[in-house]
């Protein structure tokens, strides 16, 4: 184990410096030195030397409770900002978010029809009409992707609905930008996007995020960390079989996964083979006209074919919450995606069928709740990897 240095440990302080005030909308050196267990002397001069980076500004007096009135710190949230990019769903979107992820211009690029070179060429047009719009010095770009992903070297080993194989995205675009860039799994870049810009996370809460879309996969965090496993592939579990005996193919060339049962292309697809014998139905009784806006109104004005429909992928979601739940012992779990938009009905259904198939104890105290951020969640938590690696902050002045 190599020794810390005196410039390890400098790193480290003005680390712990930055996060307590990223933390905090406003707070005092003396807080700060409170709840970091640094010296004043010690937070006082880092403070001086971020302030002159300008990444943090004097904003107010607080209140004194004996001595002088604290002066107050704030973070200048555009002092720097990143570019996000979200390739989950059937458009490409990238976007300028500031260090408070806050969204300052978004791009959106249809990728129907598109796979291999030619998703790669929307990317890059994506990211060059952001960079010509970047007025801030900018950290780096950050990337959610469908699909398995190395993220230590920036490749992405499989994604299917965009024909990637073993591509170095992290290589092309730090060559073609000349900036810094992250790449990872879109579900787990959700599930940092909502740790780290949702409201009411502890800094070092675990939850699980499941984000329900065209495919299905998680975001593991583990005491605030992200928790990728050995090979970097953890959350896999749109792949976890639930149907033994008679399951429909999936992609991933087994049968019976999560996806082909629960997911929001799932969904649609069994509408569309089942409408035929349920004439009574409010669904179109075209299939091609059915989609997830048709199911969904369906579903809230009670017609029973959509909602069998839509609560058996809930006893499917729930399954495996039982089972993460079991290995896990996480008590926050976090729904995200266009399933969500069915709401408390779906998530009650959802929460019952997990507590069924589990140990009581182990779901006593599990929440189980739909997310806060939305469509929004893969870019902010992209740019969240950036924003919190606080060595970047430095090299940007």
């Amino acid at each position: 184990m190599e020794k810390a240095t005196r410039q390890h440990t400098k790193d480290h302080n003005r680390a712990l410096v930055l996060s307590t005030i990223f933390a905090n909308s406003q707070i005092s050196r003396a807080e700060i030195a409170r709840i970091t267990k640094l010296t004043r002397t010690t937070v006082s001069s880092i403070v001086s030397d971020i302030i002159a980076e300008g990444l943090v500004e004097e904003v107010g007096v607080g209140t004194s409770y004996g001595g002088k009135n604290p002066i107050l710190l704030s973070l200048v949230e555009d002092s720097r900002w990143m570019i996000g990019l979200d390739l989950s769903h059937s458009q490409f979107r990238g976007a300028i978010v500031n260090l408070r992820g806050v969204i300052r211009d978004v791009i959106s690029i249809p990728v129907e029809g598109y796979d291999g070179n030619e998703a790669l060429e929307l990317l890059y047009r994506i990211v060059d009409q952001l960079m010509q719009k970047v007025t801030r010095p900018l950290l780096g770009i950050g990337v959610g992707t469908p699909g398995l992903v190395n993220t230590q070297e920036g490749i992405i080993i499989n994604a299917v609905n965009l024909n990637w194989q073993n591509l170095p995205l992290t290589n092309l675009l730090e060559e073609r930008y000349n900036t810094p860039v992250y790449v990872l799994n879109d579900s787990q870049a959700a599930a940092i996007g909502e740790k780290t810009f949702g409201e009411g996370y502890s800094p070092e809460e675990s939850m699980v995020l499941i984000n329900i879309r065209r495919g299905i996969g998680a975001g593991i965090v583990i005491k605030g960390s992200l928790f990728q496993g050995d090979g970097g592939c953890a959350g896999e579990i749109g792949h976890i079989v639930v149907v033994k005996e008679g399951g429909e193919l999936c992609r991933c060339g087994n049968h019976g996964c999560l996806e082909t049962v629960a997911s929001a292309q799932a969904l649609i697809k069994k509408a569309r083979a089942g409408i035929r014998d349920f004439p009574e139905s409010a669904l179109p009784h075209e299939p091609k006209q059915i989609d997830l806006p048709a199911i969904k109104e369906a579903f809230d004005a009670g017609d029973s074919f959509a909602q069998k429909l839509v609560l058996d992928t809930a006893e499917y979601i729930g399954i495996v919450i039982a089972s993460i739940v079991g290995v896990l012992n996480i008590q926050k779990i976090v729904l995200l995606g266009d399933m969500t938009c069915f709401g408390e009905k779906w998530l009650n259904a959802i929460h019952d069928s997990a507590q069924k198939y589990s140990l009581q104890k182990p779901m006593l105290n599990t929440k189980i709740e739909i997310g806060q951020l939305g469509e929004n969640s893969i870019i902010l938590g992209a740019t969240a990897i950036l924003a919190t690696d606080y060595s970047l902050l430095f090299s940007q002045s």
